[in-house]
């Protein structure tokens, strides 16, 4: 998947797995996704959480013949960070032919949980 010239890209986000049942990113946490006070964005959280949904969307569809959006996401800020990197991991929900539902999960290297959010993807036909 190219990344170049995205948000991802912006963000230093690497897809790490990509299958139709799981996607794994990895974010830093740095100069980029920190807010000023000097902890991880909850922005920068959501927007991992929606890349991963959005990435496993599109493997569970033919990219010839439909896209993929999101409709609405929420998040639950757990634990606050400072350095290093954190890893959603996005798992589905609900995979029907115009919707789709993704529950991510955001943790750290410990694995210990920075933030859950719940996204809900269209699927719209080309």
């Amino acid at each position: 998947m190219d990344l170049r010239g995205t948000l991802m890209e912006a963000l230093e986000m690497e897809v790490i797995k990509q299958q139709a049942g799981i996607v794994e990113i990895k974010m830093p946490v740095n100069e980029k996704t920190r807010q000023p006070m000097g902890y991880l964005h909850g922005g920068a959280s959501v927007a991992l959480a929606e890349s991963a949904a959005s990435i496993g969307a599109l493997t569970n569809v033919d990219a010839s013949k439909y896209q993929i959006f999101g409709i609405e996401i929420n998040a639950n800020h757990i634990k606050s960070k400072r350095a290093g990197w954190v890893i959603a991991r996005a798992t589905p929900v609900h995979l029907g032919r115009k919707t789709m539902v993704w529950q991510i999960n955001i943790v750290d290297e410990s694995e210990e949980l920075i933030a859950t959010s719940r996204c809900t993807i269209g699927v719209v036909e080309l």
